[in-house]
């Protein structure tokens, strides 16, 4: 696969691979891990790299050029779009706050203290 786009699939996940995909490639584009203007890989690449049905590469790159994030262009591929400044701080909130809700749901039910979640987030967002 191309390099700046880093993509896994987790088919036991209860998440559908296609959702996966538009998720991760979204993630991607709002945190600037692939810049405006270049081009995903093609669709036969990622599915072949991830080994998929290529229909679901092909619903994840509808899905994101139906939302903007992408664009067809005829004969080279998918471009990427470059968001505007208040739809990428937007766009990030939109990744960023589900993830927090389940790491929230989660650590209320096993009754851990806010304090112990926030050191740990901490940790984990200093060692990298």
């Amino acid at each position: 696969m191309r390099p700046g786009l880093s993509l896994s699939v987790a088919p036991t996940s209860g998440v559908p691979i296609y959702r996966q995909l538009v998720d991760q490639i979204r993630a991607q584009i709002v945190g600037g891990r692939f810049a405006a203007d270049a081009f995903l890989p093609s669709v036969r690449q990622v599915a072949d790299e991830l080994q998929v049905n290529p229909m679901t590469v092909s619903k994840a790159y509808s899905i994101l050029e139906r939302d903007g994030a992408v664009e067809l262009v005829r004969g080279q591929g998918m471009r990427v779009r470059a968001p505007t400044a208040s739809a990428n701080g937007k766009a990030r909130r939109e990744v960023w706050l589900p993830l927090l809700r389940q790491v929230a749901t989660t650590a209320r039910q096993l009754s851990l203290p806010n304090d112990q979640v926030i050191r740990d987030l901490r940790d984990m967002l200093e060692k990298e």
